[in-house]
Formats: C-alpha cells, sequence, structure tokens
C-alpha cells in the first residue's frame, strides 16, 4: 500500500529518569515526525521494536501512541498498527522543562505581552458595569502587598492578579492562554534555582508593585489607552531587567528592549 511502508525509527535510544518516560518517547518521536524524518503515511515500530529500542514497557509505549493521537501526530488502525498523520500539524506546547533558563523565560515574556497588553485594554474598556471585576483585580492587587509584607516571593500572587485582569476582559480566553501557561509567566518562579541573589527582593517586588498599581488605576478609571500603556511598560520593564540578568549570567544576550511606540 503506497505510504505504508514501515520506517525504522533510527533516533529511537533508551530512555532515563527523571523525565517521565512516556514524555521522552513522546517527545523523541514527534520529533522525527515534525522534523520530516518519518514521512506522512509512514508506519511507526511495533511495540516490541520500540520497546527494544527504548528499554521502556509496553505501558509507556501504549501512552506514548495515545498522546501522538491526540496531538493530531499519528493515527492508529485496529490490528495493523499506527501511522504518521497524512497532515502533521504540531500542537502548541510549551514544556516546563523548557523553562529552566532566563533565555526561556524571555521568550515567554514576549509572547505574553501582546496578549495581556490587549487584555488590559478591555478590562478598562469593558469596566462600566462591571464593579465585581474591578474589585477582584483590587484584591488581587492587595494580596501581593500582604506577601511583600511577610517577606513572601508572591509568585502566586503575582500570577493571581494577572488572571484577574484577563478575566476581567470578559473573553474566557485570556484567562485560558494565561492558566496554559501557568505560574510560569512569573520569571522569578521559573528561574529561580539559577538566580543569583543580585538585589533585595522586598524592594524590587515594590518596584514591580508600583507598576501593577499604575494598571490597577487606569482600569479602574475606564481609560483603556492609558491601561495598555502601563501593561506595556510593565512586560517592558520586566523583559529589561531579566535581559540584564540574562546577560550577567551568560544565559543569554541583553539587546537593546525599547518601549514600542
Amino acid at each position: 500500500m503506497p505510504g505504508s511502508s514501515q520506517q525504522p525509527l533510527s533516533t529511537l535510544r533508551p530512555l532515563t529518569a527523571p523525565r517521565g518516560l512516556t514524555d521522552q518517547l513522546v517527545a523523541q518521536i514527534a520529533g522525527d515526525i515534525t522534523s520530516g524524518r518519518l514521512a506522512p503515511g509512514s508506519k511507526l515500530p511495533t511495540e516490541k521494536e520500540m520497546m527494544a529500542a527504548t528499554g521502556v514497557s509496553r505501558t509507556v509505549v501504549r501512552e506514548a501512541v495515545a498522546c501522538l493521537r491526540a496531538d493530531g501526530l499519528v493515527t492508529v488502525r485496529q490490528g495493523v498498527g499506527a501511522f504518521v498523520a497524512a497532515q502533521v500539524r504540531r500542537p502548541f506546547r510549551i514544556e516546563v522543562d523548557e523553562l529552566s533558563s532566563l533565555h526561556e523565560a524571555l521568550d515567554i515574556m514576549e509572547l505574553r505581552t501582546g496578549v495581556e497588553i490587549e487584555a488590559a485594554g478591555l478590562a478598562a474598556e469593558r469596566r462600566q458595569g462591571n464593579d465585581a471585576q474591578v474589585k477582584a483585580i483590587a484584591a488581587a492587587f492587595s494580596r501581593i502587598e500582604a506577601a511583600i509584607a511577610r517577606g513572601s516571593s508572591a509568585v502566586d500572587e503575582d500570577f493571581a492578579f494577572h488572571c484577574s485582569i484577563a478575566e476581567a476582559t470578559g473573553n474566557a480566553k485570556f484567562k485560558r492562554f494565561l492558566e496554559y501557561l501557568g505560574r510560569f509567566i512569573i520569571p522569578r518562579q521559573s528561574v529561580q534555582r539559577s538566580l543569583p541573589q543580585i538585589e533585595d527582593q522586598r524592594a524590587y517586588l515594590k518596584r514591580i508593585q508600583a507598576e501593577h498599581r499604575e494598571i490597577l488605576d487606569a482600569i479602574r478609571d475606564g481609560a483603556p489607552a492609558a491601561a495598555r500603556a502601563a501593561m506595556r511598560r510593565h512586560l517592558v520593564n520586566s523583559r529589561k531587567r531579566y535581559q540584564k540578568l540574562a546577560a550577567a549570567m551568560g544565559d543569554a544576550p541583553a539587546p537593546a528592549t525599547r518601549e514600542p511606540s
């Protein structure tokens, strides 16, 4: 049958902890598919062949194939085997493992910027008759204040503040996007193990909180342009801070960051 010949996965290799074995196998096969090493329509090796090549159990192989099928990379023909999908579209996904460096955290910050600037503007624009949402943003802001006062890094509270703004847009997709990224949108959380103690945490958080206050005030005043500008300043300033730190740590270059006009 054309396009159905089996192609061995020459790149398959033994898998090891600590990362989940299923995730590792999914990543290997998905990489072969998206890179073109496995052509559309080609048959994957049998379960036994994959088990022998990787050293994992049948359960891991089956779970990996199920994940690849759910992602639209693989189709399964009952009694015949698994095949690379005819049309491959790699689903959007950010692996938590990828966020361990400042370079990756900066990439996420850039991705957030466009979404969150618009979210702040919409929250302010739709502020009319939406007192409950504005109160929720203010309450999230106050929880950051309390966390700073008790010496916490305020990661959860910071994330909740940004989510409350996304929710105030009235468009559930904004909040779902931030929830997809999770707490890792806050760089000091995702890279905390590699961060040196370069400055007093409380002073740093108070500077961030001053930026948060500008965003809150603009939304409360129902001023979309001001809210967008305040969110832009906050996120651009954050990128500048982490670019400087990344350069100092040799993790990434520190390109000049300029606020969009």
